[in-house]
């Protein structure tokens, strides 16, 4: 029998084998996953000049690609189902698809095809034309597009332009400013829906507006104040978000239609989804732009009105603003952003914050998102939640990118490779069932996965990009961007700021992680993340989400309301009960 000193203890041997073989399967496992996304992101760069090349070569200089016939649509100032007005006989259209793909371009380093991009909008791009166009479509699309091309143009460090730039995307995007002003001069400060480039708000133009075409215009025409040094842009988009706010329910909720002459509201029942979507996203992306704190306490404030009265499990339904009543069960595939929003990454080596940090409940709303889109192959314009299938008139899947952008999100947030294997279900469906030799086909029916001749020109402004990121994000190493809803890369500058925030400063950062705060707080409150956030002690309760406030004692043992918190799923006030414990005791 040996020794028990001459020899390792099998049990010990054992370990060591064990965990020599978790490692090498870790790091093979690593290995395949590095070489899907390398895969992936090809496939991804081979969609999106599947689709770039066939606009160039059968819609260009016109708007955007009619992929099944192999022609064009001048859809600037269609957007919203309305048709253009007093078409010029030399009309050839705003090249709408060539502005939205020039950072997809860059981000995938053809940085000639941009360059020449650049030169041809440089001379040949006009907006004094007899046109009513979309006041939020062609702020998003257009106005975003040139300034944040003219900003990667500009970039001495990415050196994208070989030969001269004399800022002329730059003035292209003052000129389209100076031609918006007009839909601002109402006695509310909120402008027109539609306005006409040459000759400003017509006579008899309608009045009515959504949440989103006066709330989400701050991040183009704020950046085109600091890049201009004209004031006159951010103070329209910042009058009119004022406005908007000051018009909420007092439970901090907003309708998703409104007159912009009487500033009341017409259509008092909204959720996420269409006409109110992209009003959340920039009161959040504005704060983190601007650093203005009154845009971070407007998001804090409908942030939680919206856990609390729109959320149903995994779902988010639409309610009544003045009563928080449920109206509209129903899941619309613009809703599909939310996740990202919660999950959303300030992708870079100098920050890497998650700005909302509500993982799991964003987690939990993109695999409800995912299951509808495997269901179908794709997500249809309308889900009803209280039947489990589509709505019978709009079936359709127009290419957007929500849940792509997401997908991009989370796996930042989580590094989890579910993420990846949803995008890559993504991409293959999209091969699948819309691409044909024109371009890419939107789907009229998802039943029945019948096409449609239009490829918009989000598609690869967004949806391409997004999934580009997904599985390659060396574009954003060491730079640190805000994405407009469009998909537009901004720069997070500190000249833009009033008061760079504290939790967006590097060197500052330590310090925001370790402060404890002198009341009980969330860390929505604290512009933390939940799982950095409040350090807690041996036996205290774990940050849960970004609206938790924890109870006062660990036992949940209370004398008054004051030393109870925040429920972290509902978001909703936890109240003391006659037996002396915290809980959700009041119906809401």
């Amino acid at each position: 029998m040996p020794s028990r000193r001459s020899g390792t203890p099998a049990f010990v041997l054992l370990l060591l084998v064990i965990s020599l073989s978790f490692c090498t399967s870790s790091s093979e496992l690593d290995s395949r996953w590095a070489a899907k996304k390398l895969e992936m992101r090809d496939k991804v760069r081979e969609m999106f000049y599947h689709a770039y090349e066939n606009y160039m070569t059968y819609a260009f200089p016109h708007d955007e690609l009619k992929p099944l016939t192999k022609s064009y649509t001048d859809s600037l100032s269609e957007l919203g189902n309305l048709k253009l007005e007093h078409l010029p006989t030399d009309y050839s259209g705003s090249a709408l698809t060539l502005i939205e793909s020039l950072s997809s371009l860059v981000i995938m380093g053809n940085n000639t095809e941009f360059e020449r991009a650049v030169g041809w909008l440089s001379k040949n791009l006009s907006f004094d034309v007899d046109a009513r166009v979309n006041l939020f479509e062609c702020n998003i699309r257009v106005l975003g597009g040139l300034v944040s091309a003219h900003i990667l143009a500009s970039d001495s460090k990415n050196r994208l332009i070989q030969g001269s730039y004399d800022n002329e995307l730059l003035g292209l995007a003052e000129d389209l400013g100076r031609r918006f002003l007009p839909a601002f001069d109402t006695p509310t400060g909120l402008p027109y829906a539609w306005v006409n480039l040459k000759y400003g708000v017509m006579e008899g133009e309608t009045t009515e507006t959504s949440t989103s075409g006066c709330g989400s215009l701050i991040l183009e025409m704020g950046a085109l104040s600091r890049l201009t040094g004209d004031p006159r842009y951010e103070f329209a988009a910042l009058r009119a978000l004022r406005k908007l706010w000051s018009m909420r329910s007092s439970l901090n909720l907003f309708g998703t239609t409104l007159d912009v002459m009487t500033g009341e509201w017409i259509e008092h029942s909204s959720g996420i989804g269409a006409g109110v979507d992209s009003f959340y996203e920039y009161l959040v992306k504005a704060h983190i732009l601007f650093g203005k704190d009154d845009y971070w306490r407007m998001f804090q404030s409908a942030y939680l009105a919206v856990q609390k009265y729109f959320r149903h499990g995994s779902w988010y339904h639409e309610a009544d603003m003045r009563s928080g009543r449920a109206t509209y069960w129903q899941l619309t595939s613009l809703q599909a952003f939310w996740p990202g929003l919660q999950a959303k990454v300030s992708d870079c080596n100098i920050i890497n914050q998650v700005l909302v940090g509500d993982v799991r409940a964003a987690n939990s709303s993109h695999r409800e998102f995912f299951s509808v889109w495997e269901k179908y192959g794709v997500l249809p314009e309308r889900y009803l939640l209280d039947y489990q299938t589509v709505h019978p008139t709009e079936k359709y899947y127009p290419l957007r990118p929500e849940l792509a952008e997401s997908t991009f999100y989370l796996y930042h947030a989580t590094k989890d490779p579910f993420y990846i294997e949803v995008g890559e279900a993504i991409v293959n469906s999209l091969n699948f069932y819309t691409k044909v030799e024109g371009g890419f086909a939107s789907i009229r029916d998802v039943t029945t996965m019948q096409r449609e001749d239009h490829q918009h020109s989000f598609f690869l402004a967004e949806t391409c990009k997004y999934l580009y990121l997904l599985f390659d994000d060396s574009f954003l190493a060491g730079r640190n961007y805000v994405f407009t809803t469009e998909g537009h890369p901004l720069p997070v500058l500190s000249d833009w700021h009033d008061r760079l925030p504290e939790a967006y400063i590097p060197s500052n950062w330590t310090y925001v992680k370790s402060r404890m705060p002198t009341e009980r707080a969330s860390a929505m409150s604290l512009q933390v993340c939940p799982a950095t956030s409040l350090n807690l002690g041996e036996g205290q309760q774990p940050i849960e989400s970004v609206c938790h406030v924890v109870d006062a004692r660990g036992d949940h043992r209370c004398l008054r309301d004051e030393e109870c918190g925040v429920d972290a799923t509902s978001c909703r006030s936890r109240s003391c009960s006659i037996a002396g414990y915290c809980g959700l005791w009041l119906l809401v």
